[in-house]
């Protein structure tokens, strides 16, 4: 499976619902965007980690975080792995003393993670050619995640 790099744009909301969406962007050429639509609280979480804000206790995704690594293990990776009938599919990557480890996840809850351990996301290009887009010739370019839609 070809995994292709991509970062966390921005949460947004959807134009016609209100929605909340994770929206990624591919790292190298043709830089398509892949919205997925997340809940609420997990908006927030990717949120308040992105902005470097920490509340005064934990977060269902600090707390998994601070399990891998009293573990003495590390999140080497997010990869988004799939869609079906339009729900989307994640791996967590784990290394750690007994091996790498592959935990199954909802692609928001290991987007969460990933922000919190500066862990690399990864979407598959099956993934990337079934749900993504080719940004606006205009915002080819443009990193702001206002933008992203």
């Amino acid at each position: 499976m070809v995994m292709r790099r991509v970062d966390i744009t921005g949460i947004a909301l959807e134009a016609n619902t209100g929605a909340p969406l994770v929206v990624l962007r591919e790292q190298d050429e043709p830089h398509r965007l892949l919205p997925i639509f997340i809940g609420g609280p997990e908006a927030s979480a990717i949120a308040i980690a992105a902005a470097g804000e920490h509340l005064p206790r934990p977060m269902v995704h600090d707390v998994m975080a601070a399990l891998v690594k009293s573990l003495d293990g590390t999140v080497s990776g997010i990869e988004v792995t799939d869609i079906q009938d339009g729900t989307f599919f994640a791996t967590i990557n784990v290394a750690g003393p007994a091996g790498d480890r592959k935990v199954g996840s909802r692609p928001s809850d290991a987007l969460a993670l990933a922000v919190r351990t500066g862990a690399p996301v990864f979407v598959s290009d099956q993934v990337l050619d079934e749900a993504g887009s080719l940004p606006p010739a205009d915002d080819m370019d443009d990193t702001d995640p206002a933008h992203a839609e």
